[in-house]
């Protein structure tokens, strides 16, 4: 027995490239507003470590301030490069092909957050 084909809610046909292209494109956009939120999220965690942490700690609050503001920097890099990669993207699916990411860049994320990391796990342990 043949599948009938689908057919989109309220009638006419899928086209399927467009679909794909469309879905694609909001796809980017969220990944758009991920980096925005992951931004976001860093500047909080500065604040946080740089500012209030300090304020209710007792000795040297300077380790702090150093670690809320490379992580005020990690939000800088993750507000300023959603932006780069939205249009990087856009461009790509424009002409059809697939744009991957700066590999070096996620590196140097990666490597940025792990060493405030373990930083901050330094820091605790030796003010403890």
């Amino acid at each position: 027995m043949p599948v009938p084909e689908q057919q989109p809610p309220g009638g006419g046909r899928f086209d399927e490239a467009g679909d794909a292209t469309r879905r694609t494109r909001l796809a980017n956009e969220r990944t758009y507003l991920a980096w925005w939120r992951t931004g976001l999220t860093a500047f909080a965690v500065s604040i946080g470590s740089g500012k209030l942490v300090p304020a209710l700690a007792t000795g040297a609050t300077w380790p702090y301030t150093v670690i809320g503001i490379g992580f005020a920097i990690v939000g800088v890099f993750c507000s300023s490069y959603a932006f780069w990669r939205y249009r990087e993207v856009e461009e790509a699916v424009s002409r059809g092909e697939f744009a991957p990411p700066d590999e070096r860049l996620v590196a140097l994320l990666s490597g940025v957050g792990a060493a405030l990391g373990l930083l901050l796990v330094v820091v605790l342990l030796t003010k403890s």
